[in-house]
């Protein structure tokens, strides 16, 4: 099997658009949740929060390249471009060669086309649909438009599985190189804010209604938490086979070291911590590590209650009480579609300052969750050379990558 290598990382988040601001505001220990008046439309939504990225706007890129996106794929090719420049690969014949393909999910396309379809629906109006309404609209939108726009030839693996869409699509793509299907390997996951996004949540009891309270929600793990709150943004890694990387004098972020996925099958949204554990000790069998070689867990940590007890246990039963443990979703809110890469990114980015961010509003440890050692309070350093990314997705798809310093 090949080794895979992280040479680029970029990203489109509420925090900031780089790592440095992002670094900055993670440390200040200030979340980006607000008030979301224009939700204010919609009459039974519980939940008036969400996290968007309020300073996003596409670059000015060609008409013709642009037509076929909605805002997720404008996150999308936007984080694509960013992590394709630090790979110093963006004007790179390679890519377009046949070497480097793509994997890239979101939860389903942008929610404009579908509003007007669903009006076509609702009054027999054709009004607003056009020719790109379905590409703007369909689940692999984002795949495609990444793949289109920077003319890569290799295979296109759509991951549209919500909140697993990131981390499959870097498990994905990390196996294509290992087993010597693609040199490079363009691999994240996007999301757009919406309101129905928030429905969806809403409609299950699983946002959080501290509506006048942003900067203290959400609360992973805490026992005062009272749901989620729905974020959006975009990032994306790209993944290279080791001797291709060192062959050009790439600089390498860390090593893919290990992939596991697989599903309860049980249960559409309540899930199984057996089959979590289950998916954490195939991450931990690819990459040959025991679980003590595990020092750092970039947890999903949604602050549900079934989601945190769950993952919480399944996270002690695997990696034992003495692991540490922190949600970067108190700080961003839940990115579905991009959280999976958007955390890869960020742990990717602790492990190499050795820095560790904190779960933020994380008070008091609910009784009902496992006992780990849950980072609070303030950064913790931490010497890893090992680090893992868990994520947990409706219909019980369950992900975890690790990631390890690579010399």
């Amino acid at each position: 099997m090949k080794r895979v290598v992280v040479t680029g990382m970029a990203g489109i988040t509420a925090l900031g658009h780089d790592w440095p601001a992002i670094a900055a505001r993670l440390r200040e220990g200030r979340n980006a949740v607000r008030r979301m008046p224009e939700w204010d439309y919609f009459e039974a939504l519980n939940s008036r929060l969400g996290c968007p990225v309020d300073d996003f706007a596409p670059p000015a890129w060609p008409r013709q390249k642009t037509r076929s996106m909605g805002r997720v794929a404008q996150l999308a090719v936007a984080a694509s471009e960013n992590a394709l420049r630090d790979a110093g690969l963006l004007d790179d014949a390679s890519i377009r060669d046949g070497r480097m393909g793509v994997a890239y999910g979101s939860s389903g396309g942008s929610i404009e086309p579908v509003r007007v379809m669903g009006r076509m629906l609702d009054t027999g109006s054709m009004q607003g649909v056009t020719a790109t309404s379905y590409i703007q609209m369909m689940a692999h939108t984002t795949a495609v438009n990444v793949g289109v726009f920077f003319g890569l030839k290799g295979r296109i693996v759509p991951t549209s599985s919500a909140c697993t869409s990131g981390s499959q699509a870097i498990g994905y793509g990390y196996e294509a190189i290992q087993q010597g299907k693609q040199a490079l390997m363009l691999c994240g996951g996007a999301e757009e804010l919406s309101g129905p996004g928030a429905a969806v949540f809403d409609t299950l009891f699983a946002t959080s209604t501290r509506n006048d309270e942003p900067m203290l929600t959400p609360r992973p793990f805490d026992r005062a938490r009272d749901g989620l709150v729905v974020g959006e943004g975009a990032a994306t890694l790209v993944l290279e086979e080791y001797g291709h990387a060192r062959a050009r004098g790439a600089r390498i972020y860390a090593e893919v070291a290990g992939f596991g996925c697989n599903s309860d099958g049980a249960h559409v949204t309540q899930p199984t911590a057996e089959t979590m554990a289950v998916a954490m000790r195939l991450a931990l069998d690819d990459a040959g590590l025991p679980p003590e070689a595990i020092g750092y867990v970039s947890a999903h940590g949604t602050a549900t209650d079934r989601g945190d007890v769950a993952e919480s246990h399944a996270t002690r039963a695997v990696l034992g009480a003495r692991v540490p443990v922190s949600s970067m979703k108190s700080y961003v809110g839940h990115t579905l579609g991009a959280c999976g890469a958007i955390e890869a990114w960020w742990a990717i980015e602790m492990m190499r300052e050795g820095r560790y961010a904190p779960t933020l509003n994380l008070d008091a440890v609910d009784p009902a969750c496992a006992e780990l050692d849950y980072i609070v309070g303030g950064e913790r350093a931490i010497a890893a050379d090992c680090v893992m990314s868990n994520n947990f997705a409706f219909g019980g798809i369950n992900t975890s990558l690790i990631f390890r310093t690579c010399a």
